[in-house]
């Protein structure tokens, strides 16, 4: 086995998902972390020049907007039990799991999918959370992901060179009762591949190449995904992003704010001015003159042109307007397809500066962004219940919890924010 060599993570036997869906992630994270490539064009003396592309954090401020109202500091989890409900509290807040997932359920919306995974540190339970880039899954059925594997790269110097090896952890369950986990590490010169498999002690020294864990009742990680269809692969069992289908919406956006602040920046103050009116200096170096000419130090920008010792001294405005309101239209434009699109109610994303949501309207059941809420808050529920069952089992497995394992119906998870509940029409209500 440590002959095995592998040019990427998917080439792996176990692994089921295809190379193209991990490389929709990797453009996934280009979109949501703002990484674009220079623009290359040519200035007026024909020299090709580069510069930085002027872009939107489009992806990643609908992915925290999202976020922010699915998942907040206010939401709770509660349990039936007493003693498993101390036992949870003490371990999230010590992990300071509420923070923590808030910050991640970005990743998640913006990738496609997130995986937590419970462990024992120092005699108390942490959660990890594993993105969607390093995550992936070998089995699934058509409601969960069964097996998986984890990956965790490390790089280390070894000279004057670095190396760069890769953890592969796989999760996974033999003869539908006992879970195993394998560990594989791989070495490799070149950053982009994974390399060759060698000894895990070259750089682990206590960890075991498997470990056998009963006493399990489901995965000891639990996978969540955005709603709805992955259209991209339909038999792929990770999820989307929820800008996967608006990305050339996401790039006319950019484009078209790359060129408006580009045209600002060419639309600046520029003068044509006769030569008459522009100071000639002559400043000596030694055998050669440097000429310096010189208008105005107030200005930044003017052109010269030699018109003759008769041509009246008239200075010329060139400047020309700047179509601010066309661009902004445009944009505003690119905004609102965005968020029908990404599926939540119009003027999330864009302001007119002439109309305001009402608070009736925000809470609205018929709004596209509650719809969007209710069904990534279901999905939410779902997870960290299984969360909080996994969490108990591994304690009981290191004797830091002695209670019954919690069922589903034993945990409560309240994710009201005050946002989509209209308190007086509760009161109403009821």
């Amino acid at each position: 086995m440590t002959t095995q060599n592998l040019a990427n993570i998917t080439d792996h036997p176990k692994i089921a998902v295809s190379g193209t869906e991990y490389d929709r992630i990797r453009e996934n994270l280009k979109y949501f972390a703002g990484r674009y490539p220079q623009i290359e064009y040519k200035d007026s003396n024909g020299t090709k020049q580069k510069r930085d592309y002027n872009h939107l954090p489009v992806g990643r401020t609908a992915a925290k907007k999202i976020a922010s109202l699915v998942f907040n500091e206010q939401a709770e989890i509660k349990l039936d039990d007493k003693n498993a409900d101390k036992f949870i509290q003490d371990q999230l807040q010590n992990d300071r799991f509420i923070k923590n997932f808030e910050r991640y359920l970005e990743s998640c919306l913006a990738l496609g999918g997130l995986a937590m995974r419970p462990y024992v540190d120092n005699g108390k339970v942490r959660v990890s959370f594993v993105q969607a880039p390093v995550f992936l899954p070998l089995q699934s059925n058509t409601q969960d992901v069964s097996s998986a594997a984890i990956v965790t790269k490390t790089i280390k110097s070894e000279g004057q060179k670095q190396k760069y090896y890769t953890l592969i952890e796989f999760h996974e369950w033999k003869d539908g009762e006992r879970y195993t986990i394998t560990n594989e590490l791989y070495k490799s010169d070149n950053p982009d591949t994974v390399g060759a498999r060698v000894p895990l002690s070259t750089l682990y020294e206590d960890l075991e190449e498997t470990i056998n864990v009963n006493g399990l009742s489901r995965p000891l990680f639990t996978y969540l995904k955005t709603p709805g269809m992955n259209n991209k692969d339909i038999n792929s069992p990770l999820g989307l992003s929820i800008f996967d289908n608006a990305k050339s919406t996401i790039d006319f956006i950019n484009t078209t704010y790359d060129e408006f602040k580009w045209e600002v920046r060419m639309g600046q103050r520029r003068v044509l001015v006769p030569d008459q009116t522009v100071r000639i200096g002559f400043d000596h170096h030694g055998e050669t003159d440097l000429v310096t000419r010189e208008f105005d130090p107030e200005q930044n920008v003017y052109e010269q042109i030699d018109g003759g010792k008769d041509t009246p001294i008239n200075i010329t405005d060139l400047t020309t307007p700047i179509r601010s309101d066309d661009y902004i239209k445009a944009i505003n434009e690119g905004l609102a397809l965005f968020e029908m699109q990404v599926g939540v109610s119009p003027g999330m994303f864009t302001f007119d500066g002439k109309s305001m949501k009402t608070a009736t309207e925000v809470v609205s059941e018929n709004s596209d962004t509650y719809q969007l809420r209710n069904s990534i808050v279901s999905l939410v529920d779902q997870s960290i219940k299984e969360l909080v069952i996994s969490i108990c089992e591994i304690g009981k497995l290191y004797g830091l919890y002695s209670g019954p394992i919690p069922e589903m119906d034993d945990i409560t998870v309240n994710l009201d924010d005050g946002v989509f509940v209209d308190k007086n029409n509760e009161l109403d209500y009821y």
